[in-house]
């Protein structure tokens, strides 16, 4: 890389200086910040690497096959942000550390609206293969008290590694909603995570290949929490051992969020004695806290 003269880096100044000023009558005081500060980074990366125009050519194809593959029921942007590490970074700035709250990741696109009610104890699983997963813990505030009525959804995929919005038979399972009892506690059956790949048939999809980075997500079980008063958690568990856990293509695992499951013969009575039909079963624990706050309507993502 050549080293630039005096005058070419003041022709470079210069430009930017004119973009920022055109931002200048921004209105909206935040909008006017977001766009010069976006002005000076991306120009900086630019004179950084001396981007060329065939590199940069390339990259506007890029973006523009990324906008001809998004529809309404496949974000390709949303998907190229998640494995560049910008939505798990947007996450980290918007769930400030409020002593030992559960930590944030990612929400994923598989989430749906109108999720089956099920009852503390209930089955989400809805028929789908899998190993049976016993789930249990508690709602706390970060002092430790408990959170009666707090909404828990959870969503997960198959053993398989699909999730039910990806076949076309629109059945509903995997995914269910269920509330704290008067002491904070709940319970439910699920299915035991299993890794899974993210959509890899398009330019994200070549962008991974050409880096040499696996398209696959480490196994994990979807929570979404809110409670009044309190800051909506979005989050996963993972599984302690899984060897993707430093690949995650999303960047979505935390350590914090690694749990121990332990598994049992059929033979092992179940915590609440139900008849796993002669199969294997999995136990978990996840004690859940929120943090104060105003909780944030995440469902609105997918209208």
């Amino acid at each position: 890389m050549t080293v630039e003269s005096d005058e070419q880096t003041a022709r470079e100044d210069a430009l930017v200086e004119r973009v920022r000023a055109s931002f200048a009558g921004t209105p909206d005081a935040r909008l006017k910040l977001l766009m010069e500060e976006l002005v000076d980074t991306l120009h900086d990366y630019v004179r950084r690497v001396r981007l060329t125009e065939q590199e940069w050519n390339v990259a506007i194809d890029f973006l523009t096959r990324v906008g001809r593959i998004t529809s309404p029921t496949r974000q390709e942007f949303v998907l190229l942000s998640d494995v560049l590490g910008v939505s798990m970074q947007t996450v980290t700035v918007n769930n400030e550390a409020v002593g030992d709250a559960t930590e944030a990741t990612v929400f994923g696109p598989f989430f749906l609206n109108d999720s089956p009610q099920i009852p503390l104890g209930g089955d989400l699983s809805g028929g789908a293969p899998g190993e049976p997963a016993w789930v249990e813990g508690s709602v706390r505030d970060v002092e430790g008290t408990p959170i009666p009525g707090a909404r828990i959804e959870v969503w997960e995929a198959d053993e398989d590694g699909l999730y039910d919005v990806q076949h076309d038979d629109f059945e509903v399972y995997g995914r269910a909603h269920l509330f704290s009892d008067s002491e904070g506690d709940y319970r439910f059956w699920g299915l035991f995570p299993t890794p899974y790949p993210i959509p890899d048939d398009g330019p994200v999809g070549e962008l991974l290949r050409a880096t040499g980075r696996s398209p696959y997500r480490a196994a994990h079980l979807h929570f979404l929490v809110t409670a009044p008063g309190y800051r909506t958690l979005v989050t996963h568990i993972f599984v302690r051992g899984d060897e993707l856990l430093d690949a995650d293509s999303v960047f979505g695992v935390r350590d914090s969020l690694i749990y121990d499951w332990s598994h049992h013969t059929a033979d092992e009575p179940t915590p609440d004695g139900r008849d796993v039909g002669g199969r294997r079963w999995a136990r978990t624990r996840f004690d859940i806290v929120l943090a104060p706050g105003e909780g944030v309507d995440h469902t609105t993502l997918m209208r």
